[in-house]
């Protein structure tokens, strides 16, 4: 047996034992986590050896297993052991995060974390780490760019502006730009500011990665009380920006599964076929974004509507081709 797949199941049932306020018998912690009694005794055994502070009494004929939460009296945060547990072994999957204040943030709490853990159950924790990955591509090198996530943090706190050299990728330029931050946000391994640009007279989005120069102000904003930074970014597929528009597109049975399987946004609507396809349906602000999307899927996927977008994909699947045809 993996021993990933023995570790999960045992914090399946630390996980149960926590949330139970009577305790659980081996036959109810077989039923709610799918396996064999015997199995379920000797992963209450492991953790026990492990440290954990498992007792059983017996109760109308059955045994029933709980877990002592000994150290809960001395914890200095309002957490759980669940919580804590979950909080302390996350911290892999904030290493996307590195170099920046944030993640340095995040590994004084993780500190004070381990802190209120009783060494066994670090311990078991470390174990359950080496079973599991989190893998994060594509990504940036933030240590880059902390500087200026640190004004812009402070812009936002004190909600003053702050002028920026802006490079815009499309146009292959840099403009100076006045803007009112409003927040930070964080998207596909990199960090975009949310805010008003007095340059275009609208809100914004710009990628930290892509500001040459950056200076704080005094200049003070305010921010407006009919302005919602999730209603300003649910339309979008990603980070682009445009009129909204519905998509529909095909795709085919070898591909729709993986469709299926996720959620791509929030106005999403799948149409099961008899053959097995889908028909995806989707509302999204601009059509830069899906267009790529759309691409990945190869021959796929089929945009049915709207026509200027299936003329889009049309024309780069035509250049594609002539690349290919070209010698090199």
């Amino acid at each position: 047996m993996a021993r990933g797949e023995q570790l999960g199941r045992q914090w399946k049932i630390i996980q149960t034992l926590i949330a139970s306020r009577v305790g659980k018998s081996a036959a109810e912690l077989s039923e709610e986590i799918q396996c064999h009694p015997r199995t379920i005794y000797r992963d209450l055994e492991a953790l026990q050896i492990a440290g954990f502070p498992l007792y059983t009494r017996k109760e109308e004929g059955k045994k029933l297993w709980s877990l002592i939460d000994t150290f809960k009296t001395h914890i200095p945060i309002p957490l759980n052991l669940t919580e804590l547990l979950a909080l302390y072994f996350s911290r892999n999957m904030l290493s996307v995060l590195k170099n920046t204040v944030f993640y340095d943030s995040l590994a004084s709490l993780f500190q004070k974390v381990k802190t209120t853990l009783p060494p066994d159950y670090i311990n078991y924790l470390e174990q359950f780490e080496k079973s599991t990955m989190v893998g994060q591509k594509p990504y940036k090198q933030h240590g880059d760019y902390q500087e200026i996530i640190n004004t812009v943090n402070q812009a936002i706190a004190d909600k003053v502006h702050i002028e920026i050299t802006y490079y815009t990728m499309s146009r292959k330029q840099e403009t100076q730009r006045r803007v009112a931050p409003y927040k930070i946000w964080f998207l596909d391994g990199a960090f975009y500011i949310i805010g008003f640009c007095k340059l275009r007279n609208e809100v914004r989005l710009f990628a930290i990665d892509r500001i040459k120069a950056f200076d704080l102000t005094d200049d003070p904003f305010e921010v407006s009380d009919n302005f919602s930074v999730e209603d300003f970014m649910k339309s979008s597929f990603g980070v682009f920006h445009g009129d909204t528009q519905k998509v529909k597109i095909y795709f085919d049975p070898n591909v729709a599964g993986y469709i299926k399987e996720k959620i791509w946004h929030e106005t999403q609507k799948v149409q099961d076929q008899e053959d097995g396809s889908i028909i995806f349906e989707v509302d999204v602000a601009g059509t830069d974004e899906i267009k790529f999307w759309i691409m990945q899927w190869g021959s796929g996927a089929t945009v049915i509507e709207p026509e200027q977008l299936r003329n889009k994909i049309h024309s780069e699947a035509d250049a594609m081709l002539h690349s290919y045809k070209k010698e090199l």
